[in-house]
């Protein structure tokens, strides 16, 4: 699993994990995210069962486990979050943070020990030593209860399965070409994303927010301009479609 720095601040720093060779064939590629302040750390969708020991090999490389404070899941998908089972014996005293809606249907990862915090539909904040950050809604993008998480110092947005593209797992995490690259964010967008009203709400909270890197689950990561190019593209692509 591929590990890189995405940015660095005075405070904190972005931490990429992906892009896994050896996962399973048949698996779909997932990014994970994490954010490290002094003395804590926040990871973001962590992943699939069969991604746990690569991600936690490789998440000791950056800081010691303890570290490890904070959990985040956008949604209630196995991709995000079925590695919740093992990740409560590892951390047992961690928070996770998730949307209220979903609290019965992720328990049944397994989750006897972390603390389930609930976000409220209009979303929240979150401090991780001087570092606040949000938490914001993103409903029915897919998932009828879903998060995003925005960090105004480092002018990151994650973005869940907003903006993701599938590609194979040799591929750079940064768009090169960004009319090249809708082609592989087409299909996903119009069929996972099942609302246009959803999908122009999103838009208009999101074009309001200072954004150097859109960091979405899939794919690969927008940089500078190519932020305002993905949300003009998404704003005139019809979504719910199957063909």
């Amino acid at each position: 699993m591929k590990s890189q720095l995405i940015v660095e601040t005075p405070t904190h720093k972005w931490i990429y994990f992906g892009r896994d060779p050896e996962k399973p064939e048949k698996i779909i590629d997932t990014n994970q995210y994490m954010l490290v302040t002094d003395k804590k750390a926040l990871l973001m969708d962590p992943g699939g069962v069969e991604l746990f020991a690569p991600m936690l090999a490789n998440i000791v490389k950056h800081i010691p486990l303890e570290q490890l404070t904070h959990l985040f899941a956008s949604h209630q998908d196995p991709d995000i979050i079925s590695s919740l089972g093992l990740w409560d014996q590892t951390l047992p005293g961690a928070k996770l943070y998730s949307p209220w809606l979903w609290e019965g249907f992720i328990r049944h990862f397994g989750m006897s020990n972390i603390t389930y915090e609930p976000i409220p539909d209009e979303g929240s904040r979150l401090v991780l030593d001087q570092v606040e950050i949000q938490l914001i809604p993103a409903h029915y993008l897919h998932s009828s209860g879903n998060m995003h998480v925005y960090d105004p110092a480092a002018r990151v947005l994650m973005c869940g399965d907003v903006g993701a593209a599938l590609e194979d797992h040799d591929v750079d995490i940064f768009v090169d070409d960004f009319e090249a690259h809708t082609k592989k964010m087409k299909f996903f967008h119009q069929r996972w994303m099942p609302s246009n009203r959803a999908k122009n709400e999103w838009i208009e909270r999101v074009r309001k927010l200072d954004i150097d890197f859109m960091c979405p689950q899939h794919g690969r990561i927008f940089r500078g301009e190519q932020v305002t190019q993905f949300l003009d593209w998404f704003e005139q692509l019809d979504v719910g479609k199957t063909g």
